[in-house]
């Protein structure tokens, strides 16, 4: 299969859960997860976006965004997984995932005995959860929603806007081009804010 990618990939997102219910970034778009999609959508449409959304991902979506605005989402936006068995991903990147993996899982042993050594308390053991997520989950791609995202980009050759650690970072090992959201509204916000700035300006007191 002949993948074709857009001349401009930053007019082509793939977006995952992250953006709307991380509370760092939902913030930036919205009050609420429900106002961040409908500031997204609107920017999306205003400056002509093709928007990608793994089918996974919209799933998950469906645990936070309320129907009739996820309708909007679905009607606006191209959503499917990406292409499982054409798709074709560098050897390099799954021995880099394997051998961070056995990194992690040797953090973590190392983190259980230290959990196993110390006084045996309620305290101790959430503890050992946040520290043991710290060491093994963070930074890296552990779900197959999270794996549909990079996917889907490199399918499409499109750039993926998220707040995930993690995609991030398999992203950029394969050359795919991230955007966070604040550096999203500042790509597509600016120039408006330019103009509003001129006229305001030009505006006689």
């Amino acid at each position: 299969m002949t993948q074709t990618h857009p001349a401009d990939p930053a007019h082509t997102l793939v977006i995952d859960t992250s953006i709307f219910v991380n509370p760092d970034t939902q913030t930036l778009l919205g009050p609420s997860v429900d106002a961040a999609v409908e500031t997204f959508l609107a920017l999306a449409r205003h400056h002509q976006l093709h928007i990608y959304i793994p089918t996974s991902i919209f799933r998950e979506m469906g645990h936070f965004v309320s129907p009739h605005v996820l309708d909007k989402l679905r009607t606006y936006a191209t959503v499917r997984s990406p292409d499982l068995f054409n798709l074709h991903v560098p050897a390099a990147v799954l021995h880099f995932f394997i051998r961070d993996i056995r990194q992690r899982i040797d953090r973590g042993l190392r983190v259980a005995e230290q959990a196993a050594r110390a006084e045996n308390s309620d305290e101790t053991l959430r503890h050992l959860r946040k520290k043991y997520r710290e060491v093994v989950r963070t930074g890296i791609v552990d779900s197959v929603e999270d794996l549909d995202v990079v996917l889907l980009a490199k399918e499409t050759g499109g750039t993926i806007l998220t707040a995930d650690e993690g995609i991030r970072n398999m992203a950029q090992v394969l050359g795919i081009q991230v955007l966070s959201v604040r550096e999203f509204l500042l790509k597509f916000t600016q120039a408006e804010m330019n103009i509003h700035s001129e006229h305001s300006t030009d505006t006689p007191p």
